[in-house]
């Protein structure tokens, strides 16, 4: 009878535990809700840690939805009002000295690095669902920096996408991927991120300090600091136009 009763009870907690446990889709939809932004304006820092040295760059950007974006830099003074503008799968450079020109980048070219930093230009401009780009199953549950998290294996729903497979370690109570492995088709990996801090703000979480590491450059990686973000903002249409990048 005690053996039949322990029995019972461990099915019980089984069964508790599963119905916690959300499915890998729920989960994905969850982390959208934090990182996909529907209209933001945000300055931010990338500190490139490179073989010779470190340099840092500050930026703002202007998003709306996955197709539109706007990065103007700040600082060095060399890289001051150089700005991209990414419209649908086409990203347009800016140089204000000493060429005052505007160059095309597509393609396989989306995947260069970003002024010598660990991201590229896809990464930068990024704000796709994950839901809508990847399949998901969740392995199980591995603790990152004291927090509890699941671990899900992400395969691509479509062939023209950056990765086509992630290894996301996310975090069980805000919704994040604390660390991210990423990979190309042939298993290679191409890309290690990890979120080192992170902040609430309009009901959602959202990365404040990240870390990028390009897995092919032999750099010593990239980090990069949210400064500030506003989520309830009406950008203008004019915005995400080639014209505003000479103004």
């Amino acid at each position: 009878m005690k053996k039949i009763m322990t029995f019972g009870i461990i099915i019980i907690f089984s069964s508790l535990l599963m119905a916690q446990t959300p499915s890998a889709e729920e989960i994905l939809n969850k982390i959208d809700e934090n990182m996909v932004i529907d209209q933001a304006i945000s300055t931010s820092k990338m500190v490139i840690h490179g073989r010779v040295g470190d340099r840092t760059i500050e930026s703002k950007s202007w998003s709306k939805g996955n197709d539109l974006a706007m990065v103007e830099y700040l600082s060095p003074p060399r890289e001051a009002g150089t700005k991209m503008l990414k419209t649908a799968d086409k990203l347009w450079i800016y140089t204000p000295e000493p060429t005052d020109r505007i160059i095309t980048i597509s393609g396989h070219l989306l995947r260069q690095s970003v002024m010598g930093s660990d991201l590229s230009y896809e990464d930068i401009t990024d704000n796709s669902s994950m839901i809508e780009c990847y399949n998901a199953e969740i392995l199980g549950t591995e603790t990152i920096r004291d927090r509890e998290c699941w671990v899900l294996e992400l395969t691509a729903k479509k062939d023209d996408i950056s990765y086509y497979s992630r290894k996301i370690w996310v975090d069980t109570e805000r919704l994040l991927p604390l660390k991210e492995e990423r990979f190309a088709k042939s298993g290679k990996l191409l890309k290690k991120t990890e979120i080192l801090e992170v902040f609430k703000q309009d009901g959602r979480w959202y990365p404040k300090h990240m870390i990028f590491k390009d897995m092919l450059s032999r750099g010593k990686g990239t980090e990069y600091f949210i400064e500030s973000i506003d989520f309830d903002v009406d950008i203008p249409e004019y915005k995400f136009t080639k014209a505003a990048l000479r103004r």
